[in-house]
C-alpha cells in the first residue's frame, strides 16, 4: 500500500492504522490485507469478484472494516459483498470505497452489498465515498452502490452513508425490507460540485407491525452540479414511516426532490418532507461581523449543515 492509498483509506474509514478486530482491504481489484476473528469471518466468493461477512450469533461490540481503494486510471470493477448478521449480535461495518485517478480515462467501482440480518440483531454501518485526482487529470470517477437490507423481527440497522467530495457521478440505491418489529434509520451526507451528477434512491418495505423507517438526506449542491433524491416508503402492516430531504442550493446547481409514500394497511403512518433553499443571508452577515469573509462563512455553514 502507497502513500497514496494510506490517504484514501484514511479519508474513506478514518484508518491510520491497521483497526483491531476483523477487516479486508480491497486495492485496485485485488486483495491487500484480511483478517478474520473468533466471531467473524470474511470468505472470498468462489463464484464472482466480492467476500462473505459471517457474523456469529450473539457477536457484541466488534467492528469490520472492508474499505476499496481505486488508484489506477482505466480500472473499473463490480464487487459483490453479503453479510450474513447472527441472531442477538452487535457490530459496527465500515466500508467505503476511495477512488484517485491521475489520468484520462474513467475509474469505476459499483459495489453491491447485501445485508441479512437476523433477530435481536443491531448494526452500524457506515459508507463513506470520496475521491481525488491530478488537476490535469481528466478521467472521471465513478462511484454505483447498491444496498439490499433484509431485516428479521426485531432488528435494528443504523445507516451513515456519506459523500462530500470528488466523485464525478454516482448512482446510489438502497432497499431495505423489514419485519415486525424492525428499526431502520438512514443518514445521508452528500455534496456535490463542479459539474457533478449524485442520485440516490431509497426504497423501503415496511413489512411488519411495529416495524419503522426513518431516512434523512442532508445536501450541498454547487457549480453547475445535478442532484436527485428519491423516496419510497412503502408501507404494508402498522407501522411508521418518515423520509426527509433538507438541500442547500448555491451557484447554478440543480436539485431534484422526489417522494413516494404508499400505504396498502390502514395501519401504516407515513411523513415525506422536502426543503430546498440558498443560504441565508442574514447567517452570512452573522458570521462576517465575527472577522469572517464572506466565503468563509459560507463554508462555515455548509460545514455545520452536512455534519
Amino acid at each position: 500500500m502507497d502513500i497514496i492509498e494510506k490517504r484514501i483509506i484514511e479519508e474513506i474509514a478514518d484508518l491510520h492504522e491497521v483497526p483491531e478486530g476483523a477487516y479486508n482491504f480491497r486495492i485496485n481489484s485485488a486483495t491487500d490485507s484480511r483478517r478474520s476473528t473468533a466471531n467473524i469471518e470474511i470468505r472470498t466468493k468462489e463464484d464472482k469478484p466480492g467476500i462473505d461477512i459471517i457474523i456469529k450469533p450473539g457477536t457484541k461490540h466488534e467492528s469490520v472494516h472492508i474499505p476499496v481503494v481505486i488508484s489506477e486510471t482505466g480500472l473499473k470493477e463490480v464487487v459483490y459483498n453479503d453479510f450474513y448478521i447472527g441472531e442477538d449480535s452487535d457490530v459496527v461495518i465500515v466500508a467505503g470505497c476511495g477512488i484517485y485517478n491521475c489520468g484520462n480515462q474513467d475509474a469505476q467501482h459499483d459495489g453491491v452489498h447485501r445485508f441479512f440480518v437476523e433477530k435481536n440483531a443491531r448494526v452500524k454501518y457506515v459508507e463513506k465515498h470520496y475521491g481525488s485526482g491530478t488537476e490535469d487529470a481528466t478521467g472521471k470517477r465513478i462511484m454505483n452502490p447498491r444496498t439490499e437490507v433484509y431485516m428479521k423481527e426485531d432488528t435494528s440497522m443504523e445507516m451513515e452513508m456519506v459523500q462530500i467530495k470528488g466523485v464525478d457521478s454516482t448512482f446510489r440505491s438502497t432497499l431495505a425490507e423489514l419485519s415486525a418489529g424492525a428499526e431502520l434509520t438512514v443518514h445521508e451526507r452528500l455534496m456535490t460540485h463542479e459539474d457533478q451528477d449524485a442520485e440516490s434512491e431509497y426504497t423501503v418495505e415496511l413489512n411488519g407491525d411495529g416495524s419503522s423507517a426513518n431516512v434523512v438526506s442532508r445536501s450541498v449542491a454547487r457549480g453547475t452540479s445535478h442532484q436527485k433524491f428519491i423516496s419510497k416508503l412503502h408501507g404494508n402492516a402498522k407501522c411508521a414511516g418518515h423520509s426527509e430531504c433538507d438541500s442547500i442550493i448555491m451557484d447554478g446547481a440543480r436539485i431534484e426532490a422526489i417522494p413516494e409514500i404508499t400505504a396498502t394497511s390502514t395501519d401504516a403512518a407515513l411523513i415525506h418532507e422536502a426543503a430546498i433553499g440558498k443560504i441565508a443571508g442574514e447567517q452570512i452577515t452573522k458570521l462576517m461581523t465575527l472577522g469572517l469573509t464572506e466565503q468563509e462563512a459560507k463554508e462555515q455553514i455548509v460545514n455545520g449543515f452536512l455534519k
